[in-house]
């Protein structure tokens, strides 16, 4: 596969491949590219295995845009949308492995939906918890 063009737009970065295919994935799964500036995003290099991005060191594979998750969901989204949250204390609290929550979060593994729901519902508390406590 060969790219003819690379555009972006909004949180997404999509290229036209020599064979007239236009594929998409996220930036939310490459967060320096996502906050880059327009100069910084349009310097880049491509060869046959992918993107390089040398401002902002960043790398991207073309077989990435063939993935099945081209954008993260659920958990992988809130953590990526949030990267102030604290994964391994999450996880802590949980009674999680941080391996097991850093592969939901990368999107390596799928969580149920329940241990998504249960993951939702910390990061609800925390943040319930934020907002009553009280400060001096």
């Amino acid at each position: 596969m060969k790219v003819k063009k690379l555009w972006v737009d909004g949180e997404k970065i999509f290229i036209l491949t020599d064979d007239e295919r236009e594929l998409w994935q996220s930036l939310l799964w490459y967060p320096r590219l996502l906050k880059a500036s327009v100069e910084q995003r349009q310097n880049y290099e491509i060869d046959n295995s992918g993107i390089r991005w040398e401002d902002v060191d960043e790398d991207m594979s073309l077989d990435s845009f063939l993935y099945d998750n081209p954008e993260p969901v659920g958990v992988a989204r809130i953590f990526r949308q949030h990267p102030e949250l604290n994964v391994s204390a999450i996880a802590r609290r949980l009674g999680m492995k941080q391996s097991l929550s850093a592969a939901y979060i990368s999107g390596n593994k799928k969580p149920s939906k329940e241990r998504e729901k249960e993951i939702i519902n910390v990061v609800k508390q925390i943040g319930q918890e934020l907002i009553e406590e009280p400060i001096y």
